[in-house]
């Protein structure tokens, strides 16, 4: 599955006149069972725009780092934010939507936990002609969805199949190598990009019998981790482990994720005595990156937040002017009403060697957050 990356843009499909005051706005942190937990309110001006953002968790650091850096360039830009997170319940998320827009939201910025269960908020969207970019996880069996921002989540895959090609030289090589895999939730439409991009690389040299799966789980359903669990993809490696390597190398570990990631290196932790294994990741959480300056993980690709928050303003306000928006990819991703017009952002791999210049000299992390 190769993807062409159009330049186009693309009128706006909503222009939003209803300017008008939007009464209170709550944030909803965490509270570990689910149930909404109102901490804030505030007023807004009688002609001012509000944004609804709803974030799945706190558990994971990406998300609290993607919705801080959309609040802060929100309100920069002059707007009201309504921040949500949703502690990985959906029915929770659907409730929170709704009071974003019973409450006067101009524009709903979602990143789904499901994104086949937000059915009856989009409906409710839709109802009320309010605009819905669907954040980094493509909200899936509506029409609601104007646009959707993210980051080339194929290309995310492809940069981890690359980097264990690259690493081990299997164009060339005449060794053989075990690897074992970790996708993402199944209920995450980007973890079928994450998987398809590293696949597509890595099947052939599989049926070459270059890499050996030794487990036999190569397929999505087998190798998928629900709800991106680090604590559910340690206990399938644990059981792989026992079962296949107790007396062989393992060499390669393709994660998807660092949640996962995490997951496969504590297993490692307590039950490998073999030769340590590539690994793979993504998000370049902290803790992931203290591994790969420990040599605990090989890599992570690095998924700029602020990159994508930018973006997400940008589209944000022209959408509220009735201007073109800006997208880059009107062919790649059908979520089963149609293809949504999209923003994809270009994914890097960091790792050791490089973590420095694109994690510290960016700013993303000070020296003291990985020490």
């Amino acid at each position: 599955m190769k993807k062409k990356l159009l330049s186009v843009l693309l009128t706006g499909a909503f222009v939003t006149s209803m300017l008008v005051g939007c009464g209170t706005s709550t944030e909803t942190t965490d509270s570990g069972n689910g149930a909404a937990n109102t901490t804030s309110e505030s007023s807004t001006a009688s002609n001012g725009t509000k944004v609804g953002v709803a974030m799945p968790t706190k558990d994971l650091q990406r998300w609290n780092q993607d919705g801080a850096n959309m609040q802060k360039e929100l309100e920069a830009a002059g707007y009201e934010v309504d921040l949500q997170y949703a502690s990985n319940d959906v029915q929770t998320q659907v409730s929170q939507i709704e009071n974003m827009i019973n409450s006067g939201c101009n524009v709903l910025v979602v990143a789904a936990i499901e994104g086949s269960s937000l059915g009856e908020a989009m409906d409710m969207a839709a109802e009320k002609g309010i605009p819905v970019i669907a954040y980094d996880r493509l909200i899936m069996n509506t029409d609601a969805v104007s646009y959707y921002a993210t980051f080339d989540n194929y290309k995310v895959g492809e940069v981890q199949g690359q980097y264990i090609i690259d690493q081990l030289d299997l164009e060339n090589t005449d060794q053989t190598y075990t690897m074992e895999i970790t996708a993402g939730d199944p209920g995450d439409n980007n973890a079928g990009f994450f998987y398809n991009g590293a696949m597509d690389l890595l099947k052939p040299y599989i049926e070459k019998g270059t890499l050996v799966v030794k487990s036999g789980q190569t397929e999505f359903a087998e190798v998928a981790t629900p709800a991106w669990a680090t604590e559910t993809a340690q206990s399938r490696m644990e059981t792989i482990l026992s079962s296949n390597y107790a007396n062989d190398d393992l060499n390669i570990c393709l994660c998807s994720n660092d949640s996962t990631a995490l997951g496969v290196e504590n297993a490692l932790a307590a039950n490998y005595k073999g030769e340590y294994p590539i690994i793979t990741g993504q998000d370049c959480d902290i803790e992931n990156t203290k591994n790969m300056i420990a040599g605990k993980q090989s890599m992570s690709v690095f998924k700029d937040t602020r990159t994508l928050a930018s973006q997400v303003v940008k589209m944000v306000g022209q959408i509220i002017k009735g201007e073109t928006v800006d997208v880059n990819d009107t062919e790649t991703y059908d979520n089963g009403k149609g293809v949504v017009p999209s923003y994809l952002c270009e994914p890097v791999f960091a790792d050791k060697d490089n973590y420095k210049e694109l994690l510290i000299d960016s700013e993303y992390y000070t020296e003291d957050q990985l020490k």
